[in-house]
């Protein structure tokens, strides 16, 4: 593998786990949040907390990825 796709592997990885991460953390929140409300909605008591969690740390990976290919488009660009 030559530097450049290093490069974008790394950025690519990098930024898919901080979006998983932060996807996850987010949702789990917002679960948690939901349940331990006054009076909770029927969509929070019917969605199980683990789905949601799993919900948000896929649309963080999907998030993540293309934060990364925006990155790499915009780093390819500068160098040209």
């Amino acid at each position: 593998m030559d530097r450049k796709s290093n490069r974008f592997v790394l950025l690519m990885v990098s930024c898919s786990a901080a979006g998983i991460l932060v996807g996850g953390v987010s949702n789990w929140i917002d679960s948690n949040q939901c349940l331990q409300a006054k009076v909770p909605t029927s969509e929070c008591l019917m969605q199980d907390p683990t789905s949601r969690t799993i919900q948000g740390m896929s649309m963080g990976l999907i998030a993540g990825a293309g934060a990364a290919l925006g990155a790499t488009l915009q780093l390819k660009r500068e160098e040209d």
